[in-house]
């Protein structure tokens, strides 16, 4: 039986996304550490190992901890430093939030072109990372990711307004 009948499709459909995301970062961090196991077995072991191991090994890490990045800021659950939260008084913590997040966003967005200009970049120039794998192709989970992260927290920060405004009435 469905839990919940009278979902909307956008809310479907995010559940949907979500795991998909869920889905990608554990088979990213499955993936590295079963080739890292696996060069230590064959180093170990046989005194050989897969040329191009350690390098996909760190564009790995990049992937995990940028994917692992827009998880984390499907709800805002990113790192804070929130001393203001104990002080301020609720109100002016609605419109810290909403400028937090509002700047996050911003931010995100800048890294976002640039990192997408440097892919460009190195698209261009056509090297290649390890096994004829382009280098482009390695790093395009940068613009990416923060492409999605600066769009959660546009979205997040038009919430955190609605509040602001909704206490206001």
């Amino acid at each position: 039986m469905n839990k919940h009948p009278h979902k909307s499709f956008s809310e479907r459909a995010q559940v949907i996304l979500h795991r998909v995301e869920d889905a990608i970062l554990v088979g990213l961090l499955l993936l590295m550490i079963g080739m890292s196991v696996t060069q230590i077995f064959l180093r170990n072991l046989f005194e050989a190992g897969i040329v191009w191991s350690d390098v996909l090994v760190r564009i790995l890490v990049l992937w995990v901890g940028l994917v692992g990045a827009m998880v984390a800021s499907r709800q805002g659950n990113h790192i804070t430093i929130d001393i203001l939260d104990r002080y301020l008084p609720a109100r002016a913590k609605k419109v810290a939030d909403f400028v937090v997040e509002l700047f996050t966003a911003l931010i995100c967005t800048v890294v976002a072109y640039y990192s997408l200009v440097f892919v460009q970049m190195e698209f261009v120039d056509g090297g290649m990372a390890f096994a004829q794998v382009p280098t482009w192709l390695c790093e395009a989970i940068i613009p990416f990711a923060f492409t999605v992260i600066a769009l959660r927290y546009f979205i997040l920060s038009i919430i955190s307004l609605k509040k602001i405004v909704e206490s206001r009435s």
